[in-house]
């Protein structure tokens, strides 16, 4: 299932897919997978990605 809400917050910060992966410390690709709904991050990836986007992890992750 892609992840809609991580790509609005991303976007939202004006920050493209490689500005989050260096922040985070992860490659392009996995940030784009994880939008894509093709990888499922760790959860320490998932608490870094809600820090760099100031979003809490039931706002970026949860599934309604």
């Amino acid at each position: 299932m892609k992840n809609l809400k991580l790509k609005a917050a991303r976007v939202a910060k004006d920050l493209s897919q490689s500005d989050l992966a260096q922040l985070v410390g992860v490659t392009r690709q996995t940030i784009g997978m994880i939008e894509a709904g093709n990888y499922n991050p760790t959860l320490n990836l998932c608490i870094a990605i809600c820090k760099a986007l100031d979003k809490t992890l039931d706002e970026l992750f949860w599934e309604e």
